[in-house]
């Protein structure tokens, strides 16, 4: 897997691409990491999007724009991973959202 990395410079304080300046990682480092599941909120017709951003706020620790994009990614493409984690740290959000009647799953990541 290659990673692209992008340099701010100390004069102008802008994001410069630099092609030349790549770096090659193992996959296993990537699983190492221990995010190995995303929490999927699922989209309904009876949920509002003020319950289902007040859920991503408090449950998720979302900031309100991040709860807002994600209940409309929710909307438009009927589902979303709104977080990822270990099972562990997953399991009590998935069951605090869906104790407030949210669908919501654990997925594991491939």
């Amino acid at each position: 897997m290659k990673k692209y990395f992008i340099f701010v410079s100390a004069m102008s304080n802008k994001p410069s691409y630099n092609p030349a300046i790549l770096r090659e990682e193992d996959d296993d480092v990537l699983t190492a990491s221990g995010n190995s599941y995303s929490l999927v909120v699922w989209n309904d017709d009876v949920n509002t999007f003020e319950w289902v951003i007040e859920t991503l706020i408090e449950v998720c620790s979302h900031t309100p724009e991040q709860a807002e994009q994600c209940a409309l990614f929710i909307h438009t493409r009927g589902k979303y991973a709104v977080k990822n984690g270990s099972y562990h740290f997953l399991k009590p959000k998935c069951e605090a959202i869906t104790d407030r009647q949210i669908n919501a799953t654990l997925e594991e990541l491939a």
